[in-house]
C-alpha cells in the first residue's frame, strides 16, 4: 500500500491539498488534513457543492460535528458507495480513509477541459497556491477586527477599515472647444492628484464610474422611450431638449426677476412671436427672406442651425418684460405657452411632412417623365431608320427595272459567294471539329486530373496543418513535462517507480490467473457435486421402487427398505451439515479480517478521541445552558 498511498498523496497536492512532507502515508493521516483533502476534491469536481464547505475544523464539537456531516452528504451525492458519515471524518480509520480518497481522486477531471488549462512552466503550481488562497479567502466569512484569531488575521489582515469618502474628479476628455482642450493638457492636475488625500482617489473614481454608468443607462433608457418615438435623430432630439430646457429657465428667470415701471403685463407667448423667434416670420424680426410656404419651410427645415435658433429665442425672451401676475397666473400662462408652442410645432411639422410628400410625388412624376423621354428617343431612332429607307426607296423608284435588274444580279454574285464560303467552311470545319472534340476531351480529363489533385493537396494541408497542431501541443506538453521533470527531486529514480509498477501489474497478472485457475477448478468441482447428487437420487429412487415392490411380501426386504430410507436420510443431513460448516466458516474468516481491521485502526486511540469530544461537546452543552439561563 506504500505505492498506492504515494500516488494518492501526490494527487491530493495536485488538487491544492497542503501535505506535510513528513507524512508518507493515509495512516498518518490527522482528522483535518482528512476534512481539508476531502473539501478541495470536492470543490474541484462539483465547485458549487464543496463552496459552502470550509477546509479549517471549527473549534466548536458541534460545528464540527456539522460540517463532517455535510462534507458526507456531499460525497454521497457524488456517488460513494459505501457507508459514509461523520465518523469517517472524524473518528475514521486507516481502510475508511483511504477508500474515500481514491473515490474522490478518481472524480478529479484529468484532462484540460475538465480542470481548466493550466500554463506550463513553473507557474503552474504557483497559480494553484494562489487561486486555492483566494478560494479559502472566499470562503472564510468576515470577522470584525478585534475578534480575529492569528490565522484570520493572517487571512484578512489586522488593519482597520475607513469610511467610503469620495470627491467629485475632472476626467479629460477629447471634444470641445481648444481652451478646453489645452487645459486638459497643460493646467489640468492628474486624476491622482485631484482627492485631497492619497486613499481617496479609489472611492472617488469608483464614485464618478457609477455615475458615468447610472447618466448612461439613463440615456438608453430616454432614447428607447420618448427619443425613438419623436422620430428625430439623436443631435437634433438632444439639441430640441436643451432648448425646451433653456425656455424653461428663460421664463422661471423672467418670473423671479422684478417687473419694470414702463412694461404692461404680459400674457401668454403668442405663436407669431414664436414664428418670428425662430426665424419663420415674414416681418423685421424673422431671418428667412420672403418667399413661399414651401421655401421658408425648407429654409428652415434644412439651412436654420439649432444654435442660432437658441441664440434667437433667447434674445426674444430677453427683450420680454417680467411678469407680474401671481404664482397661479404664472402657471396658467406657461401651459398657454406650452399648447402654443406644441400646436405651432404640431403645424410646422405637418407642413414640413406635406412638403415631404409634394417633393416624394415630384421625385415620381420626374422618373415618369424621365422614362417616357426615354422611350420616346428609341422611337424617334426606328422611325429615323425606317424614314431613311424609305428616301432611299424613293430615290430608286424612276428607274425601278434597271434597279430591279441590278438588285437581282447583286443577290444572285451573293448567292454563289455564300454557296462557295460554305464549302471552305465545310473543308476547314471537319479538321477544326476533330481538334475541338480532342482539346475538349483532354480539357475533361485535364480538369478531372486537377480537381483530384486540387482534393488531395488540400487533404494534404489539411492533415499538415492537423500535424502542426498536435506537434505544438506535443511540444508543449513536452516542455512542461520536462519542466515538471526538473522540479521533482532527483534522488528518486523514475525506473524505482516503474519497476514497482511492472512488479505490482505482474502481481496483479497472476492473482487473477489464479482466481481463474480456484474458479475453474470450482466450476468442475461443482458440476461432479452436481452429477453425483443426480446420481445418487437416480439410485435412489431405483433402489427404493425395487425395494418397495418386496417389501410387501418379505420382512426381510422390509427392513432393508427401513435401513436405506434412514441411510439415505443420514447422508443428506451429513451433506447439509458439510455445507453449514463450510459457510460457518467463511463467515469466521470474514470476521476474522473484520477483526484484524479493526485491530489496525486502533479503537483504543479513537474512543479516547471519541470521549474527549464528548467531554468538550458536553462542556459546550453546560455553557450555552448557562449563558441561556442568565440571559
Amino acid at each position: 500500500m506504500e505505492e498506492v498511498d504515494k500516488i494518492l498523496i501526490h494527487s491530493l497536492r495536485q488538487a491544492g491539498t497542503l501535505v506535510p512532507p513528513e507524512i508518507q502515508s493515509v495512516r498518518d493521516f490527522p482528522p483535518e488534513l482528512v476534512v481539508e483533502a476531502a473539501v478541495r476534491c470536492v470543490r474541484v469536481v462539483r465547485p458549487a457543492l464543496g463552496a459552502p464547505l470550509s477546509t479549517l475544523l471549527p473549534p466548536g464539537m458541534s460545528a464540527r460535528f456539522r460540517l463532517a456531516s455535510d462534507l458526507a452528504s456531499a460525497c454521497q451525492e457524488l456517488g460513494f458507495g459505501g457507508d459514509v458519515g461523520y465518523q469517517t471524518f472524524l473518528y475514521s480509520s486507516e481502510h475508511d480513509t483511504r477508500r474515500l480518497l481514491l473515490f474522490l481522486v478518481e472524480k478529479l477531471p484529468r484532462d484540460e477541459a475538465g480542470g481548466g488549462a493550466e500554463p506550463p512552466g513553473k507557474s503552474g503550481p504557483l497559480l494553484r497556491a494562489i487561486g486555492a488562497r483566494i478560494r479559502d479567502q472566499l470562503v472564510t466569512p468576515w470577522v470584525p477586527p478585534c475578534c480575529r484569531t492569528p490565522h484570520l488575521q493572517r487571512l484578512q489582515g489586522t488593519g482597520h477599515l475607513r469610511p467610503f469618502s469620495t470627491c467629485p474628479l475632472v476626467l479629460p476628455h477629447t471634444g470641445g472647444p481648444p481652451e478646453l482642450q489645452e487645459y486638459f493638457r497643460g493646467a489640468a492636475p492628474p486624476v491622482p492628484a485631484q482627492p485631497p488625500r492619497p486613499a481617496g482617489a479609489p472611492p472617488a473614481l469608483l464614485e464618478t464610474h457609477a455615475a458615468q454608468l447610472s447618466a448612461r443607462r439613463d440615456w438608453e433608457a430616454e432614447w428607447g422611450g420618448t427619443g425613438l418615438a419623436s422620430r428625430l435623430p439623436p443631435q437634433e432630439y438632444v439639441g430640441r431638449k436643451q432648448l425646451r430646457a433653456r425656455l424653461r429657465a428663460l421664463e422661471s428667470l423672467r418670473q423671479a426677476c422684478p417687473p419694470r415701471p414702463h412694461s404692461p403685463p404680459e400674457g401668454p407667448l403668442d405663436p407669431a412671436w414664436l414664428q418670428g423667434a425662430f426665424g419663420a416670420g415674414g416681418g423685421a424680426g424673422g431671418a428667412l427672406p420672403k418667399g413661399s410656404r414651401f421655401t421658408r419651410t425648407q429654409h428652415l427645415t434644412h439651412e436654420q442651425d439649432p444654435q442660432i435658433l437658441l441664440q434667437q429665442v433667447q434674445a426674444a425672451a430677453e427683450t420680454l418684460p417680467p411678469s407680474k401676475s401671481s404664482e397661479e397666473g404664472a402657471g396658467a400662462r406657461q401651459a398657454g405657452e406650452a399648447a402654443a408652442l406644441e400646436a405651432t410645432l404640431a403645424q410646422l411639422e405637418a407642413a414640413i411632412e406635406g412638403r415631404r410628400g409634394e417633393a416624394r410625388d415630384a421625385q415620381l412624376g420626374l422618373a415618369q417623365v424621365e422614362a417616357e423621354v426615354r422611350q420616346g428617343r428609341l422611337a424617334l431612332g426606328g422611325r429615323r431608320d425606317a424614314l431613311r429607307l424609305k428616301a432611299r426607296a424613293l430615290e430608286l423608284l424612276p428607274d425601278a427595272h434597271g434597279n430591279m435588274a441590278k438588285l437581282q444580279l447583286v443577290v444572285e454574285a451573293s448567292s454563289r459567294r455564300i454557296v462557295s464560303l460554305a464549302g471552305q467552311w465545310e473543308r476547314h470545319r471537319g479538321p477544326l471539329l476533330a481538334e475541338y472534340r480532342h482539346l475538349r476531351a483532354l480539357r475533361d480529363s485535364a480538369q478531372l486530373e486537377s480537381s483530384r489533385r486540387l482534393s488531395e493537396i488540400r487533404a494534404l494541408h489539411e492533415r499538415s496543418r492537423s500535424a502542426a497542431a498536435e506537434a505544438r501541443r506535443k511540444e508543449e506538453l513536452c516542455k512542461q513535462l520536462v519542466l515538471e521533470l526538473e522540479a521533482l527531486p532527483r534522488d528518486v529514480s523514475r525506473a524505482v517507480y516503474t519497476r514497482r509498477i511492472l512488479e505490482i501489474v505482474g502481481n496483479i497478472r497472476k492473482q487473477k490467473e489464479e482466481i481463474g485457475k480456484i474458479l475453474v477448478d470450482t466450476r468442475a468441482l461443482q458440476k461432479e457435486i452436481n452429477a453425483l447428487a443426480g446420481k445418487l437420487e437416480r439410485t435412489f429412487s431405483v433402489t427404493d421402487e425395487l425395494l418397495f415392490k418386496d417389501a410387501k411380501r418379505d420382512e426381510v426386504v422390509r427392513k432393508a427398505y427401513k435401513y436405506l430410507a434412514a441411510l439415505h436420510e443420514n447422508c443428506a443431513q451429513l451433506i447439509r451439515t458439510i455445507e453449514d460448516t463450510g459457510t460457518i466458516q467463511r463467515e469466521i474468516r470474514d470476521l476474522e479480517e473484520q477483526i484484524e481491521g479493526e485491530t489496525s485502526a486502533k479503537p483504543p486511540a479513537s474512543l479516547d478521541r471519541i470521549l474527549s469530544d464528548c467531554r468538550a461537546l458536553r462542556e459546550e452543552n453546560a455553557a450555552l445552558a448557562a449563558r441561556i439561563r442568565h440571559a
